[in-house]
């Protein structure tokens, strides 16, 4: 990975932390405030397990001022090859030059469809696999643990809208505090 950062720097490209999660009907409780003496109680119905998987990203570019950016897709059930690569072609929109992705091993990223679109945009897309079994090395981990502990916490929905609303609230709340995506980054061994 050190390897990947210094290749990075030298070439002034923007460096891209790739990783998937799930939420669903069912709250992540967490402890909240109420009036003293009003135990605050969470109500929702289990009908069905419903979920929402969520691909999200964290940039930085190398020594520069630009502070970090997080990027979001959401779409319902599990993460396949089509999800990635659209994912893909939406980060391309939204970063200029030289990209270098770092993402685990999941099946939908080494499949033939994902690495057949990687290996087409190798001009501007460089990707590098995180070691197996250290998931704190990626900084996008922080912030599932603060995207389902401060943004969707005790949210006890009837749908997948509210969750999806949510979380845009919370990429929203990430993008106007840089200090936090520089905290996950740092948690992960990255000092920027």
């Amino acid at each position: 990975m050190a390897d990947a950062k210094k290749n990075a720097a030298r070439c002034r490209a923007t460096i891209v932390f790739v990783d998937e999660s799930g939420f669903s009907e069912r709250p992540a409780v967490r402890r909240t405030w109420a009036p003293r003496g009003q135990t605050p109680v969470l109500t929702h119905r289990f009908r069905s397990w419903n979920n929402l998987s969520v691909i999200g990203a964290l940039a930085y570019r190398a020594r520069s001022r630009q502070h970090a950016r997080v990027f979001l897709m959401t779409h319902p059930g599990a993460v396949r090859s089509p999800q990635v690569v659209r994912f893909l072609r939406h980060l391309r929109r939204h970063i200029r030059g030289r990209v270098v992705l770092l993402w685990d091993g999941l099946h939908a990223h080494r499949s033939l469809e994902t690495r057949a679109y990687v290996e087409a945009q190798s001009s501007w897309l460089t990707v590098h696999r995180l070691p197996a079994y250290a998931p704190e090395l990626n900084p996008v981990e922080g912030m599932w643990a603060w995207c389902k502990g401060t943004a969707a916490a005790n949210l006890c929905p009837d749908s997948l809208g509210p969750v999806r609303h949510q979380l845009c609230l919370g990429r929203r709340r990430l993008g106007r505090h840089p200090d936090r995506l520089h905290g996950f980054l740092h948690k992960a061994g990255l000092f920027i």
